[in-house]
């Protein structure tokens, strides 16, 4: 199977934890992409009826296209499930978010939610994570002090540019990204309070303790691990 067959297969996987009724996190991510195709399916042709909040711009122009209703995270006092993907997760099942520069809704959405499922392909799990460098968001005021500071502690900094572009990639709060690049990480809650603790730091990709279940994409089928209550 390809990567992309096993991202849709996963993906689908999903589908039967959606509970009429419900209040979902939509995640980001081309995981995710497949995912919400087939809750617009589900919707259609089952009648399915739900509530959905999105974790950034572009989950919210596919819901759009697909005529699944959409409320703010601020019109509903919880969700009861958000579904999202991973760039990495490791053993422990802590993960790093934000290649397509969501983390920070993410995590916003994540925390309001009861219970969160990853979908993950096989190729995202890893030993430690690290080796796919950490988005760190910033406001663009200073930006460059940041950059400085995340060079002296080691972290090979690099400014996120737009695609397809040379000017600097802006997030849906229209702040900017610096990737840090520290390799497999040792300690990573050691990282997590190192980077959120710097001033002009937003937010950050690492995602650690995050999760109830996984499901990850195996070319023998979808796997399905409880992470915990």
């Amino acid at each position: 199977m390809t990567q992309d067959e096993l991202k849709k297969m996963v993906g689908l996987a999903a589908l039967p934890f959606i509970k009429p009724g419900m209040k979902i996190g939509l995640g980001t991510g081309s995981t995710v992409k497949h995912l919400v195709d087939g809750l617009g399916k589900r919707m259609r042709e089952e009648g399915l009826q739900v509530t959905c909040v999105t974790t950034s711009s572009i989950t919210t122009r596919q819901a759009n296209e697909l005529g699944i209703p959409l409320v703010g995270l601020d019109d509903v006092d919880h969700l009861d499930l958000t579904i999202d993907g991973a760039d990495q997760v490791d053993e422990n099942f802590n993960g790093i978010k934000g290649g397509g520069g969501s983390m920070l809704w993410e995590k916003i959405v994540n925390t309001a939610s009861d219970q969160n499922i990853w979908i993950v392909d096989e190729s995202k799990l890893t030993e430690r994570i690290g080796s796919f460098g950490v988005p760190v968001e910033i406001v663009p005021y200073g930006a460059s002090h940041v950059f400085r500071r995340l060079e002296q502690k080691g972290l090979k900094p690099t400014w996120r540019l737009a695609k397809d572009s040379d000017q600097l990639y802006r997030t849906d709060e229209n702040n900017v990204i610096i990737d840090v690049h520290p390799g497999p990480i040792d300690d990573v809650n050691a990282l997590d309070q190192e980077l959120i603790n710097m001033v002009g730091v937003v937010e950050h990709g690492l995602f650690i303790h995050r999760i109830n279940d996984i499901i990850i994409g195996r070319e023998q089928g979808p796997e399905t691990i409880h992470v915990k209550d």
